[in-house]
C-alpha cells in the first residue's frame, strides 16, 4: 500500500525547496534491520530528486524523527519519467546525482569520473576519462553501475561506452602548500614511531596508523582539510579520552613532571632544555594529550605576579593548525628567567617548546603547561612564489574596503604583489574608492626594493543599465493603436538553451481588449519539475501539441500591425526574437515593457512583480504563471497605465520614453533596476577625478541598497577610464549564463574596453545552484569562458584573467567564510577567492591552450596596466580656505581685546607675546584657522552659549585675546581693569609661576584702589604650535549639544553653501566583535574551539569595513575655486540616501593634509551652563576661580550642609561635578589633597593621562617622593620643569613630545639615553626619570584648565543655586533619571539605591547608570530638597523645571518612554484634559504599555479606561 511522503512524515518540518520535491512523492515500502542501524524508504516519483535533495531529507529524518546518531537512512527511488525524457536530457539532469553516488559509495570511482567528460546520443552515454591502470580495472563496474541506474531506477534505456584519453602533465600545481604539509605530518607521525623509546600500547599504534592513513586522504583534499581535521578533532570530549585511555597518557607524561631544566648548548635555547627532533602538529597534541614538542609562532604574551611572589606566563602559540596558551612559571623578579623571557616570549615570534598538553582545571580546557624547553625557532610558514620570468598583474582585487566580503587589508595586497615582482595591481572595492589611501601610504616604502611598482586606482562598480527605454523603436505609434499583450512559459531561463511551452497573448485596441490567443508548444524536451510547479503545466500537456515552427508564425498572424507588450519585456521578447531568428521568421519588433512603465507610473512600490502590482491595481490575477492568464492580467494592467499616461497629457509612444527619462522618473527608475557588477580603472588623472564623480553619484543621488552607476553617466565620464566587464555578475557573463542571443551578447561586449575571465573556482556555485539548468559541471563554466575570449578576439578587444581576489592566500578563506557566513548559505562553501602567482594562472587556464592561457594571464595585464598612467589617489597640497585679510583681521582683533583688557600701553609680557605668536601664526599661514574659529566662538556666544576649548588651543595667548578660549595661558599676573595698572613680575606674582593666577591672594590697585582681576596659567605656546611655531594647529572647540546643529549650519554661512561637508568615518570590525563572530560561526556548527584559537582567527577579520559614519564635530572645507572631487568623493553617512548630511567618502585622516578640518564638538558642560543661567539669571562668566565654598567641595561636604553618612558615606561634595563626579576621580582628589584651583587642573590632568596616576604619581605621593604640586600631571609639566632645571628649550620640548606620546614608555625613542643623562647631569631627580619612562599618553594642561573652570562653574551653582543645579543635572547628565524609582521620596528611593550598592560588583551598564544618578538624587534629598508629584500638565517634556520651590520632573523621566513620545503628551496636553485612558492613548499616539505604567503610578488619575458613557452617567443609579 502506497502512502504519501506527507501522510507519513506529516511532523516533519522541511524547507521550501524539500516540501516542493516531495509533493508528489510516494512511500511504498520502508524497511530495516532488527539492530535499526539502518531505515531504508522506498519512494516513486514523477520527476527527478537529486542525490544533493535525498541527502538532506535523510538527515532530516535522521535528527527528527529518528532522532538517533547512528541510524542510517536511504533512499530508494523509483522513477516513473515521461516519454520526453531521452537519454540526453536525462543525463543532464542527474549527472551530478551519479557522481555524488559514487561519492558517497565508493571514493575510488568518484574520484576518476568527477573531472570526466560525459556526453549522450539517442541511446548511449558516452563518458571520456583519464587513462590510468585504475580507471581500467573499474570500467566494468562504472558501466554496469551507471547502465543499472538509469534502466532500473530512472526507467530509461541507455548503454554506456567508456573511453580513454592521456592524462596530461601538469606545468605546475599549486596545492604545493598543501601537499608539503601533509607530506612534513606523514614525516613527523613516521620519525616518532622510530624515535619513541616507549613501548607504545596497541591503542597507540592503532590510533598513530589511522593518523597517517588520514594524512594520506588529506593530500587529496581541498585547501580547507586541515581546518576541517582540527573541526573533527577538537570536538572529541576530554572526558571520554580519559576513561578510553588513562594509561596511555600516564605513560606519555611520564619523564615531563617535576624534570629538573637542563644547560642548553643551543644559543637559540632561553628556558630549560634544548628542543630537538620530531614537531607534532598541535592540534594532534592538543587531542591526544601528553608529552610533545611543537614548533608556533607566538599570537599573545600576558605576564602575571602570584600571590606567592612569582610570575606566571600566558602565551597563547599556533602552528596554524590550532592554538592553546602555554603556562610557564618563574619565581618573580628574583629569577633571572623571568627577564630572559620577556625579552624573547614577544607576539610574532617563532619557537619551539616541549612540555605536557593538559586538561586544564581552571581554563577548563587544553593547556601546555610542564615546560621543559623553549627555543628560538625559525618561520616555518610556507610562503608562495611567483617564479615566472615575466609575471602577470592582478587587475582586480578586493580589500577589507569591500564592506564585510573581503578580508586583506590594501596594504598587505600591494606588499604581497611587489614581493612577487609583479610591476603593479589593481584597487578594486565593491562600490567605493576608501582602500585607495591606504594602499597609497604603503607605496613610498615597497619603492625602496621596487621603484617601478605602481598602484591601479579603480572598483568593482554596481551598473545598472539606464539606457533601455519602456519602448523599444516606438516608431510613430500612438497608445490609442493596436497592441497585443502577451505572456510565455518556457522551460528555464535561456532563449538559446530552453524552449516555450505555452504562448498567451490579448490584443488591445484604443484602449479595449478586442481578442485573445492561447496554445500549448512542445518543447521536444521534459519539463523540469519546478516549471510544472510554478505552471501546472506537465509532459502531457504539451505531448500532442505542435512544436513551435508551427505556433511562432500564428502567434505573427495575431499581432500583425500591433506593438507587443509584456511585463519584463526583455525576458519575453528574447524568446520570441531568438525562435524566430532560427525558424528564419523575419520581423521588426516594437514593444512595450509594462515593468518599466509602472516602475515611473508607480514609484512607490517596493517590488514590481506582476502580482505585486495587479494587487496595487486591485487586478484579478488568477492561475498565475500560465501565460494566457498573465496576458489577461498584463492587459488590464496596461489599459490602466494607458489612462494614466493620458492624464499626464501623454498619447505617443515616444512621449512615454520622454516621460520615462525626466530626471525625476530617471532616478526612481535607476533605484529599482537591477545591477550588475562592472570593473572601472583610473587611467589618469582625468579619470581618476571622473571616478569620484560617479561614486558620489551613486552614493548621492541613485543609492538604493548599493551605490549604484547608471550607464548612462559612465558615458558622461568615461573620459580616462578603463571599463573591464567584471565577473559572473557582470552583464555579459549573465547574458551568456541566460543564453540571450549572439547579437544581444556582441552589443554587450562591445561596451566595455576589455573583457575579463576568472578561475572556475569562482563560479562554481553555479553549479550548485539548481536554478541554473544549463550549468552542470566545470566544462560548461569553461565553455563560458571560452565563448568570452572568443569574443574579445572577434572584437579586438583585449581579455583578461583575474582573480577577483578578496584574500591573500588560500588559507585565509577561513576569514571570509565566518564573515560572510550570515549574508551567504553557501558561506562554508568558499570560492577560491585568493591572489595567485603567474605560474597558478597559467596552469588554471590550460585549456585554452599555452599560447592563449599566455595572453590572458600575462599579456593582456600587462598591456592593460600599461596604458594607465602612475597618479596619486589624493592630492599631495594643502588648500586652505581662504578668508580674505585674515591676518590684518586677526591681528586687529587681537589688539583690540589687549588693550581693553591691559590697556593702550600693553605691558611687555603681553606684547612680547603677541609678537611671537602673530608672528609664527601668519608667516605659517594659520591665520585664517583663527579667524574661522573666532568667527564660530563669537556667533555661539552672541547667541547666549559658552563654548569651552579642548586640547591645547589654550596655549595660545592669540587664541584668547580672539575670544577662541577662556583660557589665558600668560604667567600669573595681576591687573586693573579701571585704570590698567598689571603686576606680572613682583616678588608676591612670581612665587605662582607655574600655577594659575586665581590662587594669588587678593590685592587692590596700588594706583586706583580697585580691587585687581587675578589671571594666568602660565602654559608655553610651543606645547600648541611646537618649539619653532610651525606645527599645524588643531583647534577643538566643545559647543553646547543644543547648540552645535547651529553651528555647522554657520560654517556655510562662512564659507558658502556646497563648501563644507562633515568629515567622514569608515566602521570597521573591532577585536571584540570579530571574536564575537568567530564563537557563533563555531557554536552554530557545533564545533568546539578554545578562546586562544578564536582570538587567532578573529584577527583575520578585525578592521574589515562595516559600514560608514560621520566625525561627531568634525567639519571639512573646501576653498573657493576648488572642485570637491579632486580631493574626495562625497556621500551620505551610513548609506542612509534619505539623509541631509553629506560627508567625505574618505576618513577625514586621509585628506587632513590637504583641507582643513573643523572640531566643532557638542558637550553637554556648555547645556548645563546655559540652563544654569537661564533658571537663576546669572552671568556664569562671573563666578570667582577662588570661591572657598567651592573649593572645599574638594576637600569634605560642609558647604552642602550635610554629612558624609548622609550620601552613603562619601566624603566630598563633587558628586556630579564634570572631572571629579566619579568615585575614580573622588579617590585620586582623596589621596592628593587639593588646596587651590590649579591642584584640580593638575588631577584633571592626572585622570585623563594613561599610566600617569595609576603605577606612577599615585605610587610617589604614597612614597612621599612628590607631591600633587611636584608630580608631572599635564605634558607642559616636563617642558616648564626642564627648562627651568637648565636644559635646552629644544631638548625640553623634544622630550615632552616623546614622553607624552608614550615613545620613551614603548622604547621608540632612539636618543632617551642622551636625554636621560642630560636630565641627570642638571640635577633631575630620579624619581621625575622614573616617571617620564612610565608615562604612555598626557593630557594638555589647556585642555584640562578649561574642563576645570566649566565644572567650577557648575560647582559654585550647586552650591548657592541648589534647585537650579539639580534641576539642570536631571535634564543634562542624567543618563538613567527615572521617576518612579528616584522621585517619589527618600524611603523609595533608598529601597532601590540599598539593592544596587549591595550588588554593586554585578551590575548593569543600565543599573550602574541608575546607581550614579540615584547618588545626586540621594544627596539633593539629604540636603532638603524635594520633587513635585509629576503633573504631565505642567510638566515639561524633557527638562525638570522648578515650581514652588521645588524639582517637576520631566515627563521622559517614566520609565520606557521616549522623547517623541513624551512630546505627544505635552502636545495632547495642550488640547485640554481627557476623558478616558483610551481619549489619553489616542491623543498622545503613545503604546497601551505606556499608558498602563502612568495609570499605575496615578499620573493619569482615575481615568476611566474607555470612552463609552453609560446610562449611569446621565441617570445615576435606580
Amino acid at each position: 500500500m502506497e502512502k504519501s511522503f506527507g501522510d507519513v512524515f506529516s511532523s516533519l518540518e522541511l524547507s521550501q525547496e524539500l516540501a516542493s520535491v516531495t509533493e508528489d512523492v510516494t512511500i511504498f515500502k520502508m524497511a530495516g534491520p532488527k539492530t535499526g542501524e539502518r531505515v531504508k524508504i522506498y519512494i516513486k516519483s514523477n520527476h527527478i530528486i537529486t542525490r544533493k535533495q535525498l541527502n538532506e531529507l535523510s538527515l532530516a529524518i535522521k535528527k527528527q524523527i529518528l532522532k538517533k546518531k547512528d541510524v542510517e537512512v536511504i533512499f530508494v527511488e523509483r522513477y516513473n519519467l515521461s516519454s520526453a525524457y531521452t537519454v540526453k536530457s536525462t543525463l543532464n539532469e542527474y549527472k551530478d546525482s551519479i557522481i555524488d553516488e559514487f561519492k558517497d559509495n565508493n571514493e575510488i570511482i568518484y574520484h576518476l569520473i568527477k573531472n570526466a567528460k560525459f556526453s549522450a546520443d539517442d541511446e548511449d552515454i558516452n563518458i571520456e576519462i583519464n587513462d590510468t591502470i585504475i580507471a581500467r580495472s573499474f570500467e566494468k563496474e562504472i558501466k554496469g553501475t551507471i547502465e543499472a541506474i538509469f534502466t532500473e531506477r530512472l526507467g530509461v534505456k541507455a548503454g554506456v561506452n567508456i573511453t580513454y584519453k592521456e592524462k596530461e602533465e601538469k606545468t605546475f600545481n599549486y596545492n604545493d602548500y598543501l601537499d608539503r604539509v601533509v607530506d612534513d605530518r606523514i614525516s613527523e607521525i613516521t620519525n616518532r614511531l622510530k624515535l619513541s623509546k616507549e613501548k607504545k600500547s596497541d591503542d597507540d599504534e592503532m590510533m598513530i596508523t589511522e593518523a597517517s592513513e588520514e594524512s594520506k586522504a588529506e593530500k587529496k583534499s581541498d585547501s580547507n582539510s586541515l581546518e576541517k581535521k582540527s573541526t573533527y578533532t577538537s570536538k572529541q570530549s576530554f572526558n571520554d579520552k580519559k576513561q578510553k585511555e588513562p594509561k596511555t597518557r600516564e605513560k606519555r607524561w611520564e619523564g615531563y613532571r617535576n624534570r629538573e631544566p637542563e644547560v642548553p648548548d643551543d644559543p637559540d635555547v632561553f628556558y630549560g632544555k634544548s628542543v630537538d627532533g620530531v614537531f607534532t602538529p598541535l592540534y594532534e597534541a592538543c587531542t591526544e594529550l601528553g608529552g610533545f614538542a611543537v614548533r608556533a609562532r607566538i599570537e599573545n604574551v600576558e605576564s602575571r605576579d602570584t600571590k606567592s611572589g612569582g610570575c606566571i606566563f600566558l602565551v597563547d602559540i599556533s602552528d596554524f593548525t590550532d592554538t592553546v596558551t602555554m603556562k610557564v612559571f618563574t619565581r618573580g623578579e628574583a629569577d633571572a628567567r623571568t627577564n630572559v623571557l620577556k625579552e624573547n616570549l614577544k607576539a610574532g615570534n617563532f619557537i619551539a617548546v616541549e612540555g605536557t598538553f593538559m586538561f586544564d582545571d581552571y581554563s577548563k580546557e587544553v593547556s601546555l603547561s610542564n615546560v621543559t624547553g623553549i627555543k628560538k625557532y625559525k618561520d616555518f610558514r610556507f610562503y608562495r612564489e611567483d617564479k615566472a620570468k615575466e609575471k602577470r598583474v592582478e587587475l582586480h582585487c578586493h580589500t577589507k574596503l569591500s564592506k564585510m566580503d573581503a578580508v586583506c587589508s590594501p596594504g598587505d595586497v600591494i606588499k604581497r604583489a611587489a614581493k612577487w615582482g609583479h610591476k603593479a595591481i589593481a584597487i578594486t572595492d565593491h562600490g567605493v574608492v576608501q582602500g585607495f589611501t591606504e594602499a597609497f601610504h604603503a607605496l613610498p616604502k615597497i619603492k625602496e626594493s621596487n621603484p617601478d611598482f605602481k598602484i591601479i586606482y579603480g572598483l568593482e562598480g554596481y551598473l545598472v543599465d539606464d539606457m533601455t527605454d519602456i519602448v523599444i523603436n516606438p516608431k510613430d505609434k500612438e497608445l490609442k493603436d493596436d497592441f497585443v499583450v502577451f505572456d510565455i512559459e518556457t522551460t528555464g531561463f535561456s532563449p538559446e538553451n530552453n524552449n516555450i511551452i505555452e504562448i498567451g497573448a490579448v490584443k488591445v485596441s484604443g484602449g479595449k481588449i478586442t481578442d485573445r490567443f492561447s496554445e500549448f508548444v512542445n518543447p521536444k524536451e521534459p519539463i523540469p519539475y519546478r516549471i510544472t510547479q510554478l505552471t501546472g503545466i506537465t509532459d502531457d500537456c504539451v505531448k500532442d501539441a505542435p512544436f513551435i515552427s508551427e505556433v511562432l508564425p500564428r502567434f505573427f498572424e495575431f499581432a500583425k500591425g500591433s506593438v507587443f507588450v509584456a511585463h519584463n519585456a526583455g525576458f519575453d521578447m528574447g524568446f520570441i526574437m531568438n525562435k524566430a531568428e532560427k525558424l528564419h521568421i523575419e520581423a521588426e519588433y516594437s514593444y512595450l515593457d509594462t515593468l518599466s512603465a509602472a516602475r515611473v507610473l508607480l514609484p512607490k512600490m517596493g517590488k514590481y512583480t506582476l502580482d505585486s502590482i495587479c494587487k496595487e491595481l486591485k487586478i484579478s490575477l488568477e492561475n498565475h504563471h500560465r501565460a494566457v492568464d498573465d496576458a489577461n492580467a498584463t492587459a488590464e494592467m496596461f489599459v490602466k497605465f494607458v489612462e494614466m499616461f493620458s492624464q499626464k497629457g501623454i498619447s505617443s509612444l515616444k512621449e512615454v520614453n520622454e516621460f520615462g527619462n525626466s530626471d525625476e522618473e530617471r532616478i526612481n527608475k535607476i533605484r529599482k533596476l537591477r545591477m550588475n557588477h562592472i570593473i572601472l580603472l583610473a587611467a589618469n588623472e582625468v579619470g581618476r577625478i571622473n571616478m569620484y564623480r560617479l561614486v558620489s553619484m551613486s552614493n548621492m543621488k541613485y543609492y538604493h541598497q548599493r551605490p549604484r552607476i547608471p550607464k548612462s553617466e559612465l558615458i558622461k565620464h568615461r573620459e580616462g577610464i578603463i571599463v573591464g566587464s567584471a565577473c559572473e555578475r557582470g552583464e555579459l557573463y549573465e547574458k551568456i549564463l541566460e543564453g540571450r542571443s549572439e547579437d544581444e551578447i556582441r552589443k554587450t561586449a562591445e561596451f566595455y574596453d576589455y573583457l575579463e575571465i576568472q578561475p572556475l573556482g569562482n563560479d562554481e556555485f553555479l553549479i550548485r545552484d539548481e536554478k541554473r539548468e544549463n550549468i552542470n559541471g566545470l566544462e560548461d563554466l569553461r565553455n563560458i569562458n571560452r565563448k568570452i575570449v572568443a569574443l574579445a578576439d572577434e572584437l579586438n578587444k583585449p581579455c583578461v584573467a583575474t582573480c577577483d581576489s578578496h584574500f591573500i592566500d588560500p588559507e585565509d578563506e577561513i576569514y571570509r567564510r565566518i564573515v560572510t557566513a550570515n549574508e551567504f548559505s553557501d558561506a562554508d562553501y568558499q570560492a577560491p577567492l585568493y591572489l595567485r602567482t603567474t605560474d597558478e594562472m597559467l596552469e588554471e587556464f590550460e585549456y585554452l591552450g599555452i599560447e592563449k592561457a599566455y595572453e590572458v594571464v600575462v599579456t593582456n595585464s600587462n598591456k592593460i596596466c600599461d596604458m594607465i598612467e602612475e597618479i596619486e589617489p589624493v592630492r599631495p597640497d594643502k588648500c586652505p580656505p581662504v578668508i580674505e585679510d585674515s591676518d590684518k583681521t586677526l591681528t586687529e582683533i587681537c589688539y583690540d581685546t589687549a588693550r581693553k583688557k591691559y590697556g593702550d600701553d600693553l605691558p611687555e609680557p603681553v606684547r612680547k607675546r603677541l609678537e611671537k605668536e602673530l608672528n609664527s601664526i601668519i608667516s605659517n599661514g594659520f591665520a585664517v584657522m583663527y579667524i574661522i574659529a573666532q568667527k564660530l566662538v563669537h556667533k555661539s556666544n552672541e547667541d547666549g552659549y559658552l563654548v569651552g576649548s579642548r586640547g591645547s588651543v589654550g596655549s595660545s595667548f592669540v587664541a584668547t585675546m580672539a575670544g577662541i578660549t577662556e583660557v589665558n595661558p600668560l604667567p600669573p599676573h595681576y591687573y586693573c581693569s579701571k585704570c590698567h595698572y598689571s603686576d606680572f613680575t613682583s616678588e608676591d606674582v612670581r612665587k605662582f609661576a607655574g600655577l594659575g593666577g586665581c590662587d594669588m591672594p587678593d590685592k587692590e590697585c596700588p594706583n586706583c584702589g580697585e580691587k585687581l582681576n587675578k589671571d594666568g596659567f602660565d602654559i608655553p605656546f610651543e606645547t600648541f604650535l611646537g618649539f619653532y611655531g610651525d606645527k599645524e594647529p588643531d583647534i577643538d572647540l566643545n559647543f553646547s549639544g543644543e547648540y552645535q546643529a547651529k553651528a555647522h549650519k554657520y560654517t556655510e554661512v562662512i564659507f558658502g553653501e556646497g563648501h563644507t561637508f562633515k568629515a567622514g568615518t569608515i566602521l570597521t570590525v573591532a577585536e571584540k566583535t570579530a571574536f564575537g563572530y568567530v564563537r557563533a560561526y563555531y557554536n552554530e556548527r557545533g564545533i568546539s574551539k578554545r578562546d586562544s584559537e578564536i582570538a587567532r582567527i578573529s584577527k583575520g577579520l578585525t578592521d574589515i569595513k562595516s559600514g560608514t559614519s560621520q566625525h561627531p564635530g568634525g567639519i571639512v572645507v573646501l576653498p573657493h575655486g576648488e572642485e570637491i572631487h579632486s580631493f574626495t568623493p562625497i556621500q551620505h553617512p551610513a548609506d542612509k540616501a534619505d539623509s541631509d548630511m553629506i560627508t567625505t567618502h574618505f576618513d577625514y585622516h586621509s585628506i587632513d593634509h590637504n583641507l582643513l578640518k573643523l572640531d566643532i564638538l557638542g558637550h553637554d558642560d556648555p547645556t548645563m551652563i546655559r540652563r544654569l543661567q537661564d533658571l537663576t539669571n546669572t552671568d556664569p562668566t562671573k563666578v570667582p576661580l577662588d570661591d572657598k565654598d567651592v573649593m572645599s567641595l574638594f576637600k569634605d561636604t560642609s558647604a552642602l550642609k550635610i554629612k558624609p553618612e548622609d550620601i552613603g558615606g562619601c566624603e566630598l561634595g563633587c558628586l556630579g561635578i564634570p572631572e571629579f563626579g566619579t568615585d575614580f576621580a573622588m579617590g585620586m582628589v582623596i589621596e592628593a589633597k587639593p588646596q587651590a584651583f590649579t591642584d584640580l587642573v593638575r588631577i584633571a590632568g592626572l585622570s585623563h593621562g594613561t599610566d600617569v596616576w595609576l603605577g606612577n604619581a599615585q605610587t610617589l605621593l604614597q612614597e612621599g617622593k612628590a607631591t600633587i604640586a611636584t608630580a608631572i600631571c599635564t605634558r607642559d609639566d616636563i617642558m616648564t620643569y626642564l627648562i627651568n632645571k637648565g636644559l635646552e628649550p629644544g631638548d625640553a620640548f623634544q622630550i615632552m613630545e616623546n614622553v607624552r606620546k608614550g615613545k620613551v614608555a614603548k622604547g621608540g625613542c632612539k636618543k632617551w639615553d642622551q636625554y636621560k643623562e642630560d636630565m641627570i647631569n642638571h640635577g633631575v631627580p630620579d624619581w621625575y626619570i622614573w616617571s617620564c619612562q612610565k608615562i604612555q599618553y598626557m593630557f594638555p594642561k589647556a585642555h584640562a584648565v578649561a574642563y576645570v573652570m566649566m565644572g567650577w562653574r557648575i560647582a559654585y551653582y550647586k552650591i548657592n543655586y541648589p534647585l537650579a543645579y539639580y534641576a539642570a543635572y536631571f535634564s543634562i547628565r542624567a543618563d538613567a533619571f527615572n521617576y518612579e524609582k528616584m522621585c517619589r521620596g527618600a524611603n523609595t528611593l533608598h529601597y532601590y539605591l540599598d539593592d544596587l550598592r549591595n550588588r554593586k560588583d554585578s551590575l548593569s551598564p543600565k543599573e550602574q547608570a541608575e546607581l550614579k544618578d540615584m547618588r545626586i538624587v540621594e544627596e539633593m534629598y539629604a540636603r532638603g530638597f524635594e520633587f513635585l508629584p509629576l503633573d504631565i500638565f505642567r510638566a515639561d517634556p524633557k527638562s525638570c523645571t522648578i515650581i514652588e520651590g521645588k524639582i517637576m520632573p520631566h515627563i521622559g523621566s517614566i520609565d520606557g518612554m521616549g522623547l517623541v513620545a513624551a512630546e505627544g503628551i505635552a502636545n495632547a496636553c495642550k488640547e485640554g484634559p481627557f476623558i478616558s485612558r483610551d481619549d489619553f492613548r489616542e491623543r498622545s499616539k503613545v503604546s497601551k504599555t505606556i499608558t498602563d505604567k502612568m495609570y499605575e503610578l496615578g499620573l493619569l488619575g482615575d481615568l476611566p479606561e474607555s470612552n463609552q458613557i453609560s446610562l449611569n452617567d446621565y441617570f445615576g443609579e435606580f
